[in-house]
């Protein structure tokens, strides 16, 4: 019988990568954490002893509580936090269990670096449309939740990152950009370890509409369509990010589900 107040590793990779997933709390032991220095995509390091941080951070969002093993650590935080009335869960095995399934990614703790408690920042070029909306999907939803970004001309691009202490991304002779025939997408699926088949089939649709290489994806003339088109009817480029985030979501459950899916008329087409 599963204990109560708990999540499986399959389940909760269900959940991950889609706007349905809760907040993802590690509560890892110091020395537990720098023996294994990876993360569950877009979690939150957080200590276990500061119970009362942890509901200003939640808030009224279902929440999932991991720890090495699943053990006394989560399960007496969760239960603090549901005294508390928040909707908790711990992880059944924890990070040990995560771990031994083949196809969980785990990001590494150094790919991090430029994460602030409150949510890192990072700034590109106005007027985004395919590599610049998906990279901020992908930091949402499998690295930071709490990401902000900024669009800027894109000749202000590095200096309003030096002075806002914001993360250059999809430009020019920066770390987070292109690579040869790549796109900033696999960039940072290769940077946060997050090479499953699913993103990988995502992101070469990607890399086909945002290098114009429409032959690598059948799918890429659509998404660049899409693309130019939500860039027309939204002007203020985080009305067009918001826009694009449902987009993406819609793409990674193809990507993920729906694939092989397709559609004919009539309805009873034999061939």
């Amino acid at each position: 019988m599963p204990a109560p107040n708990s999540i499986t590793s399959k389940q909760l990779l269900r959940l991950i990568g889609t706007p349905q997933a809760p907040v993802l709390i590690d509560i890892c032991m110091d020395a537990d954490f720098e023996a294994d220095p990876y993360l569950i995509p877009g979690s939150i390091r957080h200590s276990a002893t500061d119970p009362k941080g942890l509901v200003t951070l939640i808030g009224d969002r279902p929440a999932v509580v991991i720890c090495q093993k699943g053990k006394k650590l989560s399960q007496a935080v969760v239960s603090w936090l549901r005294g508390e009335g928040v909707q908790a869960e711990f992880l059944e095995g924890g990070m040990f269990a995560w771990r031994d399934m083949s196809d969980a990614p785990r990001v590494p703790a150094a790919a991090l670096s430029m994460l602030q408690p409150e949510g890192s920042l990072w700034v590109t070029r106005h007027r985004p449309k395919i590599d610049r909306i998906a990279c901020p999907w992908l930091i949402r939803r499998f690295v930071d939740p709490n990401a902000r970004f900024l669009f800027v001309a894109p000749k202000e691009v590095e200096a309003a990152g030096e002075i806002f202490g914001a993360t250059p991304f999809d430009i020019e002779n920066t770390y987070w950009s292109h690579r040869q025939d790549r796109c900033t997408f696999d960039t940072m699926l290769d940077e946060f370890g997050l090479r499953t088949p699913a993103l990988d089939r995502l992101a070469t649709v990607v890399r086909a509409a945002d290098t114009n290489s429409h032959d690598l994806a059948p799918e890429a003339a659509g998404l660049l369509a899409v693309s130019v088109g939500l860039s027309r009817q939204y002007r203020d480029d985080h009305e067009n990010l918001a826009a694009g985030l449902h987009l993406y979501d819609a793409l990674y459950r193809w990507a993920r589900d729906g694939f092989e899916e397709q559609h004919d008329w009539p309805t009873d087409r034999k061939s």
